[in-house]
């Protein structure tokens, strides 16, 4: 899990949402209203939207964030995270501990674990490398 998780308030505009989206190398951003997770907006949305005209840049997040969350506690294990992104088709999922948001879980954390675990306990020095860098700058 990733637990320095990026986040905007619902009635922020969408260009906040994208600029700390672009920022980060991220492609979606969690919403949160005093602290616990409302929604989710990706890439997609906001492409859909702006698709639609630039003007759409300053809508407020709340209009076009998915909101019906799938969501993990801590102690979820990474094969049920796994198993929740395949069954609800989605690629993140926030970490909700006393209905705080503590982290997201993402394709690219669990491709991550997915490396390591594959090459374990032999892991070969250019994959230590690769194990080493910080997930956000993987592209």
């Amino acid at each position: 899990m990733s637990t320095k998780v990026e986040t905007v308030r619902p009635k922020q505009p969408v260009r906040l949402a994208l600029n700390k989206m672009v920022r980060r190398n991220i492609g979606s951003i969690i919403v949160v209203d005093g602290g616990a997770p409302v929604g989710i907006v990706t890439e997609r949305d906001i492409s859909r939207k702006l698709a639609k005209g630039l003007k759409n840049l300053n809508t407020q997040v709340v209009r076009i964030m998915a909101r019906n969350l799938i969501v993990a506690s801590p102690d979820t294990t990474i094969q049920a995270a796994f198993g929740l992104m395949l069954e609800h088709g989605i690629r993140r999922i926030p970490v909700v501990d006393d209905g705080k948001l503590v982290g997201v879980v993402t394709e690219r954390d669990l491709l991550h674990w997915v490396l390591q675990v594959s090459y374990e306990p032999n892991i070969p020095p250019e994959i230590i490398k690769i194990l080493a860098r910080p997930l956000s700058s993987k592209s």
